[in-house]
């Protein structure tokens, strides 16, 4: 199965995925609840330290969980962890195997922590090491970019979240993600020709705030794993102390701009790129002032909950990346210097 077949499998992957697992997320936070959870520990590399920063994101303005991002060479390298008194400790990775993320479980679990895995494969040394297992049940994921696992991951997040807040509207929320998707996947053809303007594309910047910070990182990075071009991450706040200084006339500057509460700050970033600085703009939105700004806008379905954005927007991001790719003659199931599962200590 190739990166496009997997990108076009999400669907089928997060609908199944909110079938059989909403019990066990039930459980999962009927846990959380009785042990009276302070605030959350994650630590997570990669694509999957982007999915910790949607939950930086979710929890904290849903549920009203603070969560810190781990720095796991506290406890491999240095050997002096935090005191984690009140954490709920939880470990997010694909394979599971990544033994700096299974250390900082393991210490959160010797200091008393409730701790969580969440991963692809619920027989890993993560999900041994964890109280609690979310398996998000991606199924394999043969491409080395992650995509569908990604977006499992998110909606894990999302699951757990609605559990703890208790609202059926949530879920009912949760079951539109699918067919928001689908929305998507139908712009493929246009996402390919539209990669075409991109073929000499050696740097940029991905911009994103609030829920979607997280898919600036997550399009960046499959930028620079599949089409090796230089795309830093911002927060559109951020951009404006100094980086926005390298932008000039025609400069590719690509952008998650969702409706929701940080909407009208990117559309005020987004016209300023555009009308001062004559920046070349991609953006994803589902606002048509935003769509009319870019050169190459994408689009989104009406009425996404902003909560739930990140797991729509990253799907286009995930075929620009994968058409560009191919626009610039990579081999999009071999990028040069990874490989699918990497283990730092």
């Amino acid at each position: 199965m190739s990166l496009h077949d997997e990108i076009l499998e999400q669907p089928r992957r997060l609908a199944d995925l909110l079938k059989n697992q909403r019990s066990a997320v039930l459980k999962i936070a009927e846990a959380i609840k009785a042990r009276e959870v302070k605030f959350v520990f994650l630590a997570a590399r990669g694509t999957s330290d982007n999915a910790g920063r949607y939950a930086n994101y979710l929890w904290g303005a849903t549920n009203r969980l603070p969560l810190a991002l781990a720095a796991p060479s506290l406890f491999t390298y240095y050997a002096e962890p935090p005191k984690l008194d009140g954490a709920l400790v939880v470990g997010v990775s694909q394979s599971g195997k990544s033994p700096d993320i299974v250390s900082v479980l393991t210490e959160g679990r010797r200091q008393g922590c409730l701790t969580l895995a969440i991963t692809n494969v619920p027989e890993s040394p993560l999900a041994e090491a964890a109280e609690l297992m979310l398996d998000i049940q991606a199924g394999a994921e043969k491409a080395v970019a992650a995509t569908k696992t990604y977006t499992s991951q998110l909606m894990g997040l999302a699951m757990i979240s609605a559990a703890l807040r208790g609202e059926e509207q949530a879920w009912r929320d949760l079951e539109k993600v699918p067919a928001w998707i689908d929305e998507v996947l139908k712009q493929d053809a246009a996402i390919a020709c539209m990669a075409e303007r991109f073929r000499y594309m050696h740097q940029c910047v991905v911009l994103g705030r609030g829920f979607n910070y997280a898919t600036a990182f997550e399009w960046a990075l499959k930028l620079k794993e599949l089409t090796y071009v230089v795309a830093e991450p911002y927060s559109s706040a951020d951009f404006q102390h100094g980086p926005i200084a390298m932008v000039e006339g025609g400069f590719p500057v690509l952008a998650v701009a969702p409706q929701g509460k940080v909407f009208d700050s990117m559309l005020e970033m987004l016209t300023r790129l555009r009308q001062k600085h004559e920046a070349e703009l991609v953006v994803i939105s589902n606002d048509e002032r935003a769509l009319a700004l870019a050169q190459s806008p994408i689009h989104l379905p009406t009425g996404i909950p902003e909560w739930l954005t990140p797991l729509v927007a990253i799907v286009a991001a995930q075929l620009f990346a994968c058409h560009l790719t191919v626009v610039k003659g990579y081999d999009t199931e071999k990028p040069r210097s990874i490989t699918k599962v990497t283990e730092t200590h």
